[in-house]
């Protein structure tokens, strides 16, 4: 087993003083009274021993394989003039399997033992896990190469990719512009040819987003599909792990070796699987999509999006789609559904040391230990948007006793069933990814405007995020020069369905000369 980086960590716990046991009182609404913290005091002092007995044993985490590994190098941007890249490192997998000979990028949340994880961000700078993310292995195990660890926005809390720790990723169809995020390395590494598909993680669009903007294929797997054992997240009900490729074909492959059941992973049920590349195939005539008319005209759309991805629908139309227009009109209400419940659960989650509570499966307690330090001593470097969500979230759990995000998470199921609805009569809802292409490259903003900026692109894919719908990006045509996607989204665990629509879309439709 690889070692990380917490062995330092005192062996032996320490004792509560009285006035710490008062304290503690105090943040759950309780005054205790002297003798009763004397006589909590004793008690605890006799509970001490099941704590230090925990200390005595090995912690138990997931087996390390393929241990033969170069750490890597941070490139200089001579070498990586898109800042893409955090790590440029040497994994080698099974010597054969479906993967054999692909060069597999990973998002800088995604645990790959030994090598440096910085999740965009300066408090993690310096931390090593010692564990690989399930998917690791997963890819790994079907003969991959990961080459590298990508950038992304600092903590994953952003969409428009120029707020990681080391600066913004530039785009790499037109590096006047940014490249999206929160997997801003992730898209703009595939795109740029330096990897040959690369993971990303989504939470409100974050593997979408950047795939839209760069040109890629991004693919939100169902939540659960998945499993997002060893990567870091922001809430359960929401961490989302994919691929970003150059095609729907590699998307499809990727998806077949890291897709499925991880008993450590307490945000899976039951998972159902396909065969996803042998699900392509279909022509366009095998197809029917429903455009959501609440996909476009949103108050942060340019028209020359919206007319893009119509003209793209038309001619997926004319090569014999079906194509009808369908109306789901909560999907506007989708964006305040996932504000409730993303800003709640992230600031949970901070609280928690970045790996939650109660659920069956792996807990990091490396990174719990790492975080919980970091955050203690260098919460004032959080990103802007960070700061905001934890303290928004705070406020709500506190004030309104957790409410709003109960109630955010009954709407996710209504609106859930909405869409499924509309799936009832076609194979894939049609919109925009985004409702614009990338931002042009700032160094200027004001603070409100860089949070703006962060999440003005979100209306179409955060809804999908909070219900788990399988939602995927495709390049369908550019608008002032830069790419525009189509987003396709289906039922849960239809993702074959989801991939066989749009390598079909793919196959019949030359976005680049549209």
């Amino acid at each position: 087993m690889l070692t990380g980086t917490m062995s330092e960590i005192p062996p032996n716990v320490q004792r509560p003083t009285p006035e710490e046991i008062r304290e503690i009182a105090r943040e759950h609404y309780m005054e205790l009274s002297d003798s009763e913290v004397e006589d909590f005091a004793a008690v605890i002092d006799e509970s001490m021993a099941a704590y230090e007995r925990l200390d005595e044993l090995p912690d138990p985490g997931p087996r390390v394989e393929y241990t033969d590994r170069d750490p890597g190098y941070r490139p200089g941007r001579e070498e990586d003039p898109l800042n893409a890249f955090v790590t440029k490192c040497r994994v080698e997998g099974a010597a054969a399997g479906p993967l054999a000979g692909v060069e597999v990028g990973l998002k800088d949340n995604v645990s790959l033992a030994g090598i440096d994880m910085t999740l965009g961000s300066k408090l993690f700078d310096g931390y090593v896990p010692d564990t690989d993310a399930t998917i690791v292995t997963r890819l790994l195990d079907a003969g991959a190469t990961i080459t590298a660890k990508l950038n992304m926005e600092d903590m994953a809390f952003s969409g428009s990719g120029e707020l990681s720790a080391t600066g913004p990723v530039l785009n790499p169809r037109d590096e006047k512009h940014i490249a999206g995020g929160s997997s801003s390395g992730s898209a703009a590494a595939v795109v740029n040819g330096d990897v040959d598909v690369a993971i990303g993680g989504d939470q409100g669009g974050s593997i979408r987003i950047p795939a839209s903007w760069c040109g890629a294929v991004g693919h939100k797997p169902t939540h659960s599909l998945v499993p997002y054992t060893g990567i870091a997240g922001l809430g359960r009900s929401f961490d989302h792990a994919g691929p970003i490729c150059t095609s729907v074909e590699d998307c499809a492959r990727v998806l077949d070796a890291i897709a499925g059941k991880d008993p450590l992973d307490p945000r899976q049920g039951e998972v159902p699987t396909e065969d996803y590349t042998a699900a392509l195939g279909g022509g366009p005539g095998e197809v029917s999509v429903g455009v959501l008319a609440e996909g476009f005209g949103h108050e942060q759309s340019e028209d020359g999006v919206d007319e893009a991805v119509r003209d793209a629908l038309s001619a997926f139309e004319a090569a014999g789609a079906e194509v009808t227009e369908v109306s789901v009109p909560m999907h506007l209400d989708g964006p305040a559904i996932w504000t409730a419940v993303a800003n709640e659960a992230t600031a949970a989650t901070v609280n928690s040391e970045g790996i939650g509570h109660y659920g069956e499966g792996h807990y990091d307690t490396s990174l719990a230990d790492y975080f919980g330090k970091a955050r203690r001593a260098g919460a004032d470097d959080y990103l802007a948007t960070l700061k905001l969500t934890v303290i928004l979230g705070q406020y709500f759990a506190d004030e309104y006793r957790g409410h709003y995000y109960a109630k955010g998470q009954n709407l996710s199921r209504e609106l859930a069933d909405r869409y499924d609805g509309a799936l009832a009569d076609v194979d894939v809802l049609a919109m925009p990814t985004t409702p614009q292409t990338a931002h042009e490259v700032r160094d200027d903003l004001t603070r409100l405007e860089v949070i703006e900026r962060a999440l003005n692109m979100l209306p179409n894919t955060s809804p999908f995020d909070v219900t788990g719908h399988p939602a995927a990006s495709v390049p369908c045509g550019k608008s002032d020069g830069l790419p525009v996607g189509l987003m396709l989204v289906g039922e849960r665990f239809d993702d074959a369905t989801v991939l066989r629509a749009a390598e079909a879309f793919e196959r019949s439709h030359d976005w680049e000369a549209a």
